[in-house]
């Protein structure tokens, strides 16, 4: 795939002063979509869950789903918003295969929450205000698999199909102001202020919240001007990106790129971009639509919202506990340093660890998997931890098979490797794949015999007092039963069978 070129990050940095703006959309998890009674359910087959509004039929009428409106100022609250007293629908019209009705119900001019801000904790522990412009209410499009095509994209595709069970499925569509002072930080704002949008609206209830299903998307705006320039530069826009390694990586990569084209003398095309996750790079998309040529104009068929202030008092009563002092709380409770809670943050897997430890693990075993063996593997696969497919249920049994002593932590890795393959659940890949810890004393004690067969020089320092010589024949009983024994076990029948007192 062609790229475009592109300059260092740090020569970019020095010639140039980034400004970002990004418009996060939430998926909300109401039981029936924005205007319509058809079910709002994630992976049902396609096209299975659309209505005759849903799909635009003449003389249809669409009626607000009020829960959705709650969940609405629920996440305006939450971001310190003004809730709006009035505000309505309008229609956006523009022609796509996913948008049924050629137009998509949103607000335009009259937003349900506005003026708003979102304090962001960066890696450092330091905070960096966004403001937030807008957060209003709108339905989601369908879904387009492009078919033929060796990427998925458009692009070289032979055809594509269509799922409306998405369309009209209720959307929060959060706008910031334009992002200045960043600097070389941009791309880790980026990710962190996503982060910390998809942990409200999760904290909330509002939203699944899951990025791999589309939950919460990421558009992200970048454009550079060199220093002491107050002007804007001409931005572009990457669409849908859904995950937050992605959102960082992406823009990096439009600052670098639009670094190469000021830097060589040309001009930025205002346009969108499509993140390609396999080359870390972006493509261009379309022209860049201005909101004029959406021809929006007030939805005749939908009455204004009226959000009296005794109904904002009383949601604003059932919002839970803030992120910072959910944070600090578990901190206290799970007994982590700064350092440990930090990167537990800052890796994403904060719910994760939570989730783990309310289904019975320790703190402790939580943060060893969630930041060890899955961190791990995470990252040679390049993708966020909570993408790789490991729930919190299946720590919680790989720690109850190894304290069983079923398996020990060797065996609980290579029992992994089965779970990620699809092979069940860790107790059905121990059994399938014949993984249980050997503890039979006969097996183990047929063993032992060889391995100090094989070392008898070992042997013999062990009988004349240097016990820790003793791990060798251990390794080599672990060889021959390739790492299923006991090891506590071996020990204890070595020493005996040697005559030695531990």
């Amino acid at each position: 795939m062609m790229t475009d070129a592109t300059l260092s990050f740090d020569v970019a940095m020095e010639k140039f002063d980034p400004v970002l703006g990004f418009e996060v959309h939430v998926e909300l998890n109401t039981a029936t979509k924005m205007f319509s009674s058809a079910p709002n359910v994630f992976g049902d087959e396609p096209n299975t869950n659309v209505n005759e509004v849903d799909l635009g039929l003449p003389g249809v009428l669409p009626v607000v789903n009020k829960k959705a409106v709650e969940s609405s100022i629920k996440i305006g609250l939450a971001l310190n918003c003004r809730i709006a007293e009035s505000c309505t629908f309008a229609r956006k019209h523009y022609f796509y295969p996913d948008t049924p009705k050629n137009f998509q119900t949103s607000q335009y001019d009259d937003p349900i929450a506005y003026d708003g801000f979102l304090d962001v904790e960066l890696s450092d522990g330091s905070i960096f205000r966004v403001e937030i412009e807008r957060a209003h209410m709108e339905e989601d499009a369908g879904k387009l698999t492009h078919m033929g095509g060796a990427t998925g994209r458009i692009q070289g595709a032979d055809f594509s199909l269509v799922d409306y069970n998405r369309a009209g499925v209720p959307l929060v569509e959060i706008v910031t102001k334009p992002i200045q002072g960043a600097g070389s930080r941009a791309p880790e704002l980026a990710k962190a202020y996503v982060a910390a949008v998809r942990e409200i609206v999760k904290n909330l209830g509002v939203s699944d919240a899951k990025m791999e299903r589309g939950n919460v998307r990421c558009d992200a705006n970048v454009s550079l001007r060199p220093y002491g320039q107050e002007k804007f530069g001409t931005r572009s826009e990457t669409k849908n990106v859904n995950s937050l390694r992605a959102v960082e990586n992406a823009v990096r990569f439009e600052i670098q790129r639009h670094a190469a084209v000021l830097d060589s003398g040309n001009t930025i095309v205002q346009e969108t971009r499509h993140w390609h996750e396999d080359t870390k790079s972006t493509t261009s998309g379309r022209p860049k639509s201005d909101a004029d040529d959406y021809r929006y104009f007030p939805e005749p068929d939908l009455l204004p919202i009226l959000a009296t202030p005794e109904w904002v008092e009383s949601l604003r009563a059932e919002l839970p506990e803030p992120p910072a002092a959910r944070r600090k709380r578990l901190q206290a409770d799970w007994g982590y340093t700064d350092l440990e809670f930090r990167d537990v943050v800052n890796a994403g897997v904060l719910d994760e660890i939570e989730e783990t430890v309310a289904a019975g693990a320790s703190a402790a075993v939580a943060r060893k998997w969630w930041m060890g063996e899955i961190a791990r593997r995470a990252k040679l696969a390049d993708v966020d931890p909570v993408a790789l497919g490991v729930t919190p249920a299946v720590v919680v049994e790989l720690d109850a098979l190894i304290r069983s002593g079923a398996i020990n932590d060797k065996l609980a890795r290579e029992v992994l490797d089965g779970v990620l393959a699809g092979e069940g659940t860790p107790a059905d890949v121990v059994q399938s794949r014949g993984l249980a810890v050997v503890s039979d004393d006969g097996v183990l004690q047929s063993a032992i015999d060889t391995a100090l067969a094989a070392q008898p020089e070992v042997a013999d320092k062990i009988r004349a007092g240097k016990i820790q010589a003793v791990g060798a024949i251990v390794g080599g009983v672990m060889k021959v039963t390739k790492g299923q024994a006991d090891a506590g076990r071996v020990r204890e029948l070595i020493l005996k069978t040697l005559g030695v007192e531990g």
